[in-house]
């Protein structure tokens, strides 16, 4: 049954991977609940009442429509955003994740405050566009809309890696992503293909809606779990 599902969405079944969810425990629990998880971030959200918003929300309620959507835990739609710099997160006080020149046990609101301070006037590399790449159980994959849009957003991630004082491992691999949910329970593998289907279907319809995606400035972000992420400064 596994063999109707894309490479890249073998991750998301049973059958080739058994092990527990990353964040089950520490993000959300097994009742699909969201816990205290704080942190800081620069993400672009969605633009509220945009063309693109109304699409994107129609393909998550498609998936909440799904019969076994309940081993997923979806995030509010104001949530809704695209991750353009990981910051610093209370469960991943270690290096390369943090600063150097920050004690490992600072308070988050305090680093917060320091990022705060080190984006005063930072200078941004200009608006960009996106384009969805890929539909899979935990939301959209998405890409620089073109090869420009691709340069930019690379820009952005160079240069706020100076004041956030470090690199994570996959930065420059890393892949842009729009979370709708996250796995409580791998997907069972008799469903491959309906799921399959589905991904198949939102993903052209995304492409006739909303071809080229625009999205909010930038903004350094607070949080308290993954419902809400509070903007605290636009950027650029």
């Amino acid at each position: 049954m596994l063999d109707t599902i894309k490479p890249s969405l073998a991750g998301f079944f049973e059958g080739t991977n058994p092990t527990q969810p990353t964040h089950l425990g520490t993000r959300y629990d097994t009742a699909g609940d969201f816990l205290q998880e704080p942190g800081n971030t620069v993400v672009s959200h969605l633009v509220a009442g945009s063309p693109f918003e109304a699409a994107v929300i129609k393909v998550r309620e498609r998936m909440l429509a799904m019969s076994d959507a309940d081993r997923l835990a979806f995030t509010p739609v104001s949530s809704l955003h695209m991750t353009l710099f990981q910051g610093v997160i209370e469960y991943r006080r270690r290096l390369p994740y943090w600063p150097s020149d920050v004690p490992l046990d600072t308070a988050i609101d305090d680093m917060t405050r320091l990022y705060l301070e080190r984006l005063r006037g930072f200078e941004g590399h200009g608006a960009f566009n996106i384009k969805v790449v890929e539909v899979v159980p935990t939301g959209l994959t998405v890409a620089g809309a073109t090869e420009e849009d691709r340069e930019i957003l690379k820009a952005w991630r160079d240069a706020l890696s100076v004041p956030f004082g470090y690199r994570h491992p996959d930065h420059e691999t890393y892949v842009f992503h729009i979370t709708f949910a996250y796995q409580i329970r791998r997907l069972a593998d008799e469903r491959a293909a309906a799921w399959q289907d589905l991904f198949d279907d939102c993903l052209s319809f995304l492409e006739r809606e909303a071809p080229v995606i625009e999205l909010k400035a930038p903004a350094l972000c607070s949080f308290k779990d993954m419902k809400h992420f509070e903007e605290l400064l636009v950027l650029g």
